[in-house]
């Protein structure tokens, strides 16, 4: 489908990373048809990631309307989502999407007007020589973009991603953007490890004591360990604690 419209939806860049919470850039593009596809990369794979995605294409299919239009009036809503872990691991599907259908029989709804698509770029293993769809090359763009410095020939051959290449090309960027952004990625990767090393001391602290109160005291402990590295809003998104919880945990530390 061809895209009519594109608009940035949070142009907002974060406050020089301070916990990255406004990191992430949503688009919203509307097709030719009217449906509107809202698309988002998602690079850490957070506590209740999935109702996330849930609730804003819900939110972006029943705030179409404004006052006065009738139902008649609402446009499908595709939630693209590219992520950069793997969020089935009990699929080996790279692109997988999701409609409404009957329980048992698998009947479709009548009028599937939300979909919901997942890419997951680690299921990516297609190499240069292997490209033949487009999807296939705007993948590998995505998966790879930052890592090659000559653009392959089969790729560059498509004007769309020939124009990607030059945008994301760090060669472009000031001093100040690119440290920026080594700043965001040094976040990333800091926020990965503090939540693995966390859940690793929490199991051995538990199995030192012998604790056996469950599951709650388990999150508990990762929590305590987050305190230092991460806020309270990522440390519930976490740990599935919720936010008084963990500030209640934070405040009877100090």
């Amino acid at each position: 489908m061809t895209i009519e419209d594109l608009e940035i939806i949070n142009p907002n860049l974060p406050p020089r990373v301070d916990g990255l919470k406004d990191s992430s850039l949503d688009v919203k593009a509307q097709l030719v048809d009217g449906t509107l596809v809202i698309i988002e990369m998602q690079v850490l794979n957070v506590e209740s990631f999935g109702q996330r995605i849930l609730y804003n294409a819900a939110k972006t299919y029943a705030f179409q309307l404004q006052k006065g239009e009738g139902y008649r009036m609402l446009k499908p809503v595709i939630a693209l989502r590219i992520t950069d872990f793997e969020m089935f691991k009990n699929s080996d599907k790279l692109i997988s999407r999701f409609v409404y259908k009957e329980e048992n029989t698998n009947l479709q709804y009548p009028d599937n007007d939300i979909k919901l698509v997942f890419v997951e770029l680690p299921k990516f293993t297609k190499q240069v020589d292997q490209l033949e769809t487009l999807a296939d090359k705007w993948i590998y763009f995505m998966k790879y973009a930052r890592t090659i410095t000559d653009v392959p020939p089969v790729i560059d051959s498509v004007p769309e991603i020939h124009k990607a290449f030059g945008i994301a090309n760090q060669v472009n960027l000031s001093p100040d953007e690119l440290a920026n952004i080594e700043r965001q990625e040094m976040f990333i990767y800091d926020q990965q490890g503090a939540i693995i090393k966390a859940v690793k001391d929490a199991a051995q602290e538990a199995k030192q004591e012998g604790r056996q109160e469950g599951r709650q005291e388990e999150k508990q402990a990762i929590a305590r360990q987050l305190l230092d590295r991460l806020d309270d809003e990522i440390i519930s998104q976490t740990t599935g604690l919720s936010i008084e919880e963990v500030r209640n945990l934070r405040s009877n530390r100090n």
